[in-house]
């Protein structure tokens, strides 16, 4: 579905049964938006293309989905912009919470705890798929093996040029004992 040129990730499950529904769609490199300065994804290099399955299991609705592109992301090491490759493959159930006005708490059983719940009767796809890049991507992103970051004391990146700081031999948290003085000595 289009919104404004923009792809709008939403599936009404009325329109779900047990016969599987199928949806592909592409994500075009403006949807995605950077979360700040912080964000360690800065967009995507190429569209990102989704291919979604959806139908209903008793109570619940079974979606499996598969994502995948090229996004830009900052190194961990360096802070520089690369591109990186991405796919994921994912599997989930979305229910509708049990109605408990009379208590006050529920517990869940375990198979709850793989359950998304929706309110009302469609569900944006949207922070799903955004989760799905988030957990298929490296925990620490580096732009290539031998990438050498940037010196922690003038900022220089080590990849492109050579840092004038005088660099001390040793763990630096034994740095004050070099001012050690024994008595005797």
């Amino acid at each position: 579905m289009f919104f404004n040129g923009f792809v709008l990730v939403i599936i009404d499950l009325r329109n779900i049964a047990e016969e599987p529904r199928y949806f592909s769609f592409t994500l075009e490199t403006d949807w995605w938006q950077s979360q700040g300065g912080k964000d360690q994804i800065l967009g995507f290099e190429t569209p990102v293309k989704a291919d979604i399955e959806i139908y209903r299991v008793g109570d619940k609705h079974l979606l499996k989905g598969a994502i995948g592109g090229r996004l830009r992301a900052r190194c961990d090491r360096c802070i520089e912009p690369f591109g990186l490759d991405f796919r994921s493959r994912f599997e989930t159930f979305f229910a509708s919470p049990v109605n408990n006005a009379d208590r006050d708490e529920t517990e869940l059983a375990e198979e709850d705890m793989e359950v998304d719940f929706v309110k009302g009767e469609e569900i944006d796809l949207g922070d799903m798929l955004r989760e799905q890049i988030y957990l298929s991507i490296p925990v620490k992103l580096i732009c290539h093996s031998d990438c050498r970051g940037i010196c922690p004391k003038c900022g220089v990146n080590l990849n492109t040029g050579q840092c004038r700081c005088q660099q001390e031999l040793g763990h630096p948290g034994f740095a004050k004992l070099k001012n050690l003085k024994i008595q005797g000595e």
